[in-house]
Order: structure tokens, then sequence, then C-alpha cells
């Protein structure tokens, strides 16, 4: 039983002249943020708030101002009110019906903030939810899920909706930002107004869920969106498989938009057992009042500090990748050209990409066989893959590999011809098949499956203890909607399966090999996503390496992660993707945005490409710790207006340094650029400017002027950016 004084050690029970505060109101709050939930013994729990930080004082005010929200904080199906439903279940005896009510609440204070879980149970049933709220007091950030459990004695309750959480919205002037895309067109920004009805995102790949849409949204309440003003909301699904966000918005009295996210329920009805949990993922929630880069910021600073993005604070290696240089022409005298070469410009680390492996039976030529035989190919790297790895050493270079260990090629693999019920496949039907038209994925519900892919990266491992990084790949969808492990009566398990065995994989390999970088890689940028980086420390953004598109890409990738977890890598022209020629200057000035990386043959620079690359990589190594773990300030976009221009900037937390990048996306006749005005520097101190990635085309004419960051954030500098694809990079840096 639930007692009152438990509740009035949650909040202060007085609050001047403004009334009493409810013993049963529970205060959750981090630096700038509150979020207000009234749990009342033997009723729902009810959500009242989620904005600025409001104290003790304010909470009975909260309810006194008629903006309580007052909802359900997690409705169930057909409770009033009758909105859309986080939870709907049907009972062993077939009822479908659900009337939760609060029994316990329990605080618990974490290193960051602190853990706050209520209890419901069902009125009628031995049915219980949890609700759980985590927060992390220095990153604005509160986690939702939700956990969900029964003792039944008939038999398996069915979860049909199952919901991580729900959270309400007010305002007739919300509009929504998200991101969509694909293949090589990744994370594209498109903002628009919430209007009376039903907007769902979703994904339903089941092994890649940043593949066309992305799990996260910014909500913003004031308006058309703005960078650095206006108040937003973020909220973020970690989740790395199938999920849905839904934003129902009811123009009936008080305009309320009801935000709901979590795993997809399409053919994923999940049947829980008596004594078993269903344990949801988490939705990150975070508000800010400096626009959608001060909700990045937040994000950001939770990513890297808080422990959602592996080794979040690490600084990330400037690296080489064969892929694009020799794709699948892999042979000891090319590798060891390109180590070489990687050395020359100054790398620290050389990655072997796809095209290294074989098998006695199958070669892998291109992609359409040996994936999943995992042994060197001797004939194109006769003395294996050590020599490569002492040349790297020798070079100053750690060295990385390239795998892909949830797939499989069918019928042109060993691991198929041995085990092919280890592949996820319908029985009696003809399998669809993706990348190289013959490739599965393997069945990750089965314990076997899980321990081949650790073993993976465990053998490697063990027989080349030096390997530093590897590129996790993963280039097939879940197409084959049939598990050879589950019974008949648990195939709806598949997709959430899937997930929570590749999920025990990366916790063995992250427990046996905490500092091996590993980079998410699924087809390009499909698995960006705060369900994967926990493990991993960073994506790739895209198989599109074009520097213009890049622009784009990256501006709706650092919506959401920070630019540690953003592998940017400068190619040669014609681009391989677009055929686009663009300078080396804007290539290195886009691709230093993020963690750089080289993805050509240094042989085919000239010797003054050569000497200008060595430098741009000098100068990305001095300031990579800026870049990578700075406060992001996006400035002008490249999807307003004209599109003609973008710029953005990285600040240092003390504010002492900064690093601006200015570009040029678009040349008419008589173009005029307009002023680039700054943010986030100090106003009452002075920056001297220094460019960085000078091109001999006479436009260095800012260099080392000093400049008060008053006037450079209200005034601004005006930029010369000539031709089409100019850009500019200063590093700017406080004087006295």
């Amino acid at each position: 039983m639930m007692k009152k004084t438990l509740f009035a050690a949650l909040v202060a029970c007085a609050i001047g002249g403004s009334g009493v505060v409810s013993a049963e109101d529970v205060l959750i709050s981090t630096r700038n943020t509150s979020l207000l939930l009234r749990a009342v013994e033997g009723e729902p729990l009810k959500i009242a708030y989620y904005g600025t930080l409001i104290n003790e004082a304010e909470v009975a005010q909260v309810w006194q101002s008629g903006m309580a929200f007052n909802r359900p904080a997690y409705p169930a199906f057909n409770t009033w009110p009758l909105d859309e439903a986080a939870i709907e279940v049907e009972h062993a005896d077939g009822s479908i019906s659900l009337e939760l009510a609060v029994v316990s609440v329990t605080r618990e204070a974490t290193d960051n903030g602190e853990v706050v879980r209520v209890l419901s149970r069902d009125k009628a049933y031995p049915f219980e939810v949890t609700n759980c709220y985590r927060s992390y007091t220095n990153s604005d950030v509160i986690e939702v899920w939700s956990e969900i459990s029964h003792n039944e004695k008939k038999g398996d309750v069915k979860l049909a909706q199952f919901a991580s959480a729900y959270m309400p919205v007010h305002g007739d002037q919300v509009w929504l930002s998200h991101l969509h895309g694909c293949w090589a067109n990744e994370a594209n920004l498109f903002e628009e107004p919430l209007t009376a009805g039903m907007k769902v995102i979703k994904n339903r790949d089941g092994v890649r869920n940043g593949m066309s849409d992305m799990p996260e949204v910014m909500l913003s309440l004031d308006g058309k969106p703005d960078e650095l003003s206006g108040r937003v909301i973020g909220a973020a699904l970690c989740y790395s498989g199938n999920y849905e966000l839904r934003i129902d918005t009811d123009i009936d009295g008080k305009y309320l938009h009801h935000f709901l996210a979590g795993i997809d329920e399409t053919a994923s009805q999940y049947y829980l057992k008596a004594g078993e949990t269903f344990v949801t993922p988490e939705v990150a929630f975070t508000y800010s009042e400096e626009g959608k880069s001060g909700v990045s910021r937040n994000f950001h600073n939770w990513a890297r500090r808080d422990g959602k993005l592996h080794n979040g604070t690490a600084l990330r290696d400037v690296l080489l990748n064969s892929w694009e240089g020799v794709y699948f022409d892999i042979d000891t005298e090319r590798i060891v050209k390109l180590i070489q070469g990687a050395a020359e410009l100054g790398g620290e680390l050389f990655v072997m990409d796809d095209g290294w492996f074989a098998s006695e039976k199958y070669r892998r030529m291109k992609d359409d066989a040996a994936l999943g035989d995992w042994t060197v190919d001797r004939q194109k790297l006769p003395d294996g893959i050590q020599p490569l790895i002492d040349e790297a050493k020798k070079n100053g270079l750690k060295f990385g590999i390239w795998i892909e260990p949830e797939m499989g090629n069918w019928k042109s693999s060993e691991l198929y011809d041995k085990h092919p019920d280890w592949f996820l496949q319908y029985p009696g039907r003809e399998p669809i098949l993706g990348r190289g038209g013959t490739q599965m994925v393997l069945d990750l519900a089965n314990p076997e499956v899980q321990d081949f892919v650790f073993s993976v990266v465990d053998n490697l491992m063990t027989d080349y203890p030096e390997i530093s990084y590897m590129k996790w790949d993963a280039n097939a969808s879940l197409a084959n909607y049939g598990s050879p492990y589950l019974p008949k009566n648990r195939q709806s398990h598949i997709y959430i399966e899937y997930h929570k065995g590749l999920r025990n994989v990366v916790e063995r390999i992250r427990a046996k090999y905490p500092d091996l970088v590993l980079q998410a890689c699924a087809s390009g940028g499909a698995r960006a996503g705060y369900g994967t980086l926990p493990y991993f420390d960073e994506f790739w953004g895209s198989d599109d390496t074009d520097a213009l598109q890049r622009i784009y890409m990256q501006w709706g990738l650092s919506m959401f992660y920070p630019a540690a977890a953003m592998a940017s890598h400068v190619s040669t022209v014609p681009n391989h993707q677009t055929g686009r020629v663009v300078p080396l200057k804007f290539r290195f000035d886009v691709a230093m945005q993020g963690r750089l990386g080289i993805e050509m043959r240094p042989s085919d620079f000239t010797p003054e490409e050569l000497a200008f690359a060595k430098q741009a990589v000098t100068d990305y190594k001095r300031l990579r710790e800026l870049i990578q773990q700075g406060d992001l300030y996006r400035l002008r976009s490249p999807y307003e207006g004209k599109g003609d221009v973008a710029s953005l900037m990285y600040v240092s937390p003390d504010k002492q340094k900064a690093v601006f990048y200015g570009y040029k996306l678009k040349h008419f006749a008589g173009h005029t650029v307009p002023p680039f005005r700054m943010a986030g520097l100090d106003p009452n101190k002075n920056y001297r400017l220094h460019e960085l990635n000078v091109a001999d085309d006479g436009m260095k004419s800012m260099e080392g002027a000093v400049i008060s960051g008053h006037l450079l954030m209200t005034n601004g500098i005006k930029l010369v950016l000539g031709t089409e694809y100019s850009s500019r990079v200063f590093e700017l840096t406080a004087v006295e």
C-alpha cells in the first residue's frame, strides 16, 4: 500500500500564498527542464507538465494555470479519454480491457540524476505496468520507458500495443522536424506544421532502422522552427529495430498533440508469459528555449557524457579506408601502398574494407559470395593479415578491418552449406534476396547464431589482437519473416527477438573488448541511432561521399548526433556516386565537420594536393577536440531560402575557441552572399580569426582580424565566396 508520506517526501507540501502542493505530485527535474506527474493511489498515473525548469513552489501553479495536461501518462486502450493508446492487451481469458491504477512510487539517486518508477496494477487482473523515468541533470535529458508483467494463471497475455512513452504537447503553431531519405541520400531534413489528424513516422526494415525514416523528431512550439531561438522538444527512440512514432493532433478545445513512440507492433504481437517482464526501449526527451540547435546540444552532451555513445569523450582517429580506393580488388601490394599513403598524409588508422575473406569453395570477387566464411583469402593475401598489421605499425598507424557478421550469402557460402537453418526464411518459399542477389539475414533469435556472430569478432581479435577498429556492416533487410529457431506460435516475436539477440552479442563484445572501436555501417547510414550507439563508437553517415550532398545529410544527422559519432570522408573526383567534381578544399572543409577520414588512393593526389591534404589533416588533428567535443551552433541552413549557402560552427564550452564553416552551394551571376552571423561566443571577448585550408584563390582577406564576440554574433562578417563549391573555415581564438 502506498503511503501518503512517500509522496510527501517527493515534493514540498506548502508553497507560500499560492496554495498547497498535492502530496501526490511527482516532480522530475534536470538543470533546465522539469517533468511533472500526478500519482494518486488507485487512479491512473497522470502527466501534467513538461518544459522549462519549475520549482516546487510552482507545482500547484501549473494546475491553477489551467495549462496542466492532466492526461494519462500511459493511456490504455478503451479508457477515458479515448485518445491513441500506448498499451493494448488481450488477457488469458480473452478480455481486452485494461484499467491501470497507481500502486507505488520509488525514487533512486544516480551519479547524474535519478530514476523514478511508478508501479500501476490493473484493477481486475494481476497485470502490472511500471512507468520509468531516468533524468540526466547536466544534459537536460529525461528517458522514459515501460516495464510490463503479469501473473495470470490461465496462460499468456498478448501484447498488441506496447509503446515506450506518451507525451502530450499543447499549441496551435507546433511544427515537426524529422529526417527521411534513402540509400545514398540519407537524413534529409523535412519540416511541416502539425495539422489535424495523424502523422506516423515508422521503419519496418527489420535490421536497419535508419533506412528511410529515422527514430527522432523535434517539435517546435512557437511556429516555424528556428535554429537559435524558440521552445523546442526533442525526442529520440533508443532502439535498433522496427519502430513507430505517432502524433495525433486534436483541435477540439486545447489543440493538443498526442505523441507516442515505441516498437512498431506490425507482425510483432508479443505473447507474455506469467512472471516474464517485457521492457520497452527508452525514449529520450529534451527541451530547450534556444531553438533546434539547443536541443541538438543537449542530445550531443547526453550522448558523449552519459554513455549513449560508446567512449563518447574519446577523440576519434583520422583514418584511411580502402573501399573507394580499390573496392574488392584487394591484394597485399595495393594495401601496403594505401597504408604508406595514409601515413604520408598524417593518418592514424588504416581500415581494410570488404573483399579480404573467402573459403575453399567460394571466393569473394564481388558481393555475391563467401559472406559468412570469415577466413583470409590466401590468393589475394598469401601471407595473411599479420604482415599488413605489421606494415601499418611500422608506419605509425593502427589497423582496422571490415565485417558483416549478421548476414550470409544464400547457396554461395560455406556458412549456408553447413547451417541453412541459421538463416531467416519462409519454409517452402523462395527467399527474398538482398545485396548481390544472394544475401540473407541470419536468425539472431537463435543462441547458436548469436555465438557465431560473436565469434566473428572474437576470432579476429584472438588471431590479431592488434586490430583496433572494425567496420560492422549490414546490407540486407529482414525480408524473410520466418525463424527456424522460434516455435510456430512465437513467429510474431521475430522482429523483437532479432534485436534482443543483437544486443546480447554486442554486450558480450563490449564486455571482452571495451577498447575496440566499432563503426555502425548499414548500407551507409541506416544504423545511425541511439539503439546501437551505446555499443558503437561512430556510424557511417552514407555510402554517398559527394561533399555537396554530404552537407545536407550531415546537417540532418547533426540535429541528433554529435560530430564524434559522424564519420565523414574525403573521396576522389569525379565522385563515384554522383559524378560531381568539387574542389579538394571543399571536400576537406565538409569532411572536417565530423570524424575526418580519407576514402581514395593518396597516390592520386598531385604534389600540390598532397601538400594541401597533409596540412588539412594536421590542422584537423589540432582542432579535433573542439570539433568532436564542442558545442554545435547551426547557423544558415542549406534547406532554407535559396539554399545557396550553409554555415555552422563549434564552440568550446569555455568559449575560448571556435571553428566556423561557411559554404557556397549554388552560384548565379550577380549573386550576393549575405553576411554570416555567428553564435555561441562570449560577447565580451575579442576573437582572432585564422583561416584554415586556404586555397590559392586570393580570398585570404580575413586572416588575423580581431573582432568582438558581440559584433560577430550581431553584425557578422562578410565573406567572399566567389564560385560554386567555395568554402571558408576559420579558427577563432579569444584574445585579451
